[in-house]
């Protein structure tokens, strides 16, 4: 089954008031939202993010993370967002910002679009495929299986290969799915995106 990924919807409320000689500004957006409720949140390239900053209009920039995870950000130049959650590119804009150009600046990202979050899985599955992980979940070793139809006859879950790509470099693992099935005091296998899961074939 593959899953749709939804884009999110996000909206922006500002209020505004004075007390006796003195302005206050209050702003609520859905970008500050993300950023408070999942400050853990690693940006990707594919990402379509929205930086806005606070009555600075000239500088809202809309732009999808290209491959290379960097940005060009009105006055600051190129910055390298991919790798880095929302608290920290915020943190990492926000000083930029107020080092040269201005007082305290309001920062707040938002992700627009998610990236696509993908694995593949080959080998001796009823059907071998690339599939989108739901939208918000992880995904173990076993479930990516069961998604994929489980295994055929001729399958050996006990020779389960993935390519996984860390630091630009491909890493092979090789997993004993029986062993995961029994719970015999192994962890679960948590899926990453781009993950390539083959499951091999029994020998006779």
């Amino acid at each position: 089954m593959q899953v749709p990924l939804r884009i999110l919807g996000l909206r922006s409320v500002v209020c505004a008031f004075s007390v006796i000689g003195a302005n206050f500004a209050c702003a609520q957006s859905a970008a500050q939202q993300v950023s408070i409720s999942q400050p853990s949140h690693v940006l990707v390239p594919g990402e379509l993010i929205q930086i806005k900053v606070f009555q600075e209009p000239d500088l809202d920039t809309s732009i999808r993370i290209p491959g290379d995870g960097h940005i060009n950000f009105p006055l600051i130049g190129e910055i390298a967002l991919a790798g880095q959650s929302v608290q920290q590119a915020t943190r990492v804009i926000h000083d930029r910002l107020q080092a040269r150009f201005l007082v305290n600046p309001q920062v707040s990202i938002a992700v627009l679009e998610p990236a696509k979050r993908l694995f593949t899985v080959l080998g001796q599955v009823q059907r071998p495929g690339t599939y989108r992980f739901p939208e918000q979940q992880e995904l173990d070793l076993l479930q990516v299986i069961g998604i994929a139809g489980g295994y055929t006859r001729l399958a050996d879950p006990g020779r389960i290969i993935i390519k996984r790509r860390i630091d630009g470099s491909e890493k092979i693992i090789r997993l004993d799915g029986k062993r995961l099935a029994k719970g015999e005091s192994v962890e679960p296998f948590s899926i990453i995106s781009g993950d390539v899961i083959t499951v091999g074939e029994r020998l006779f």
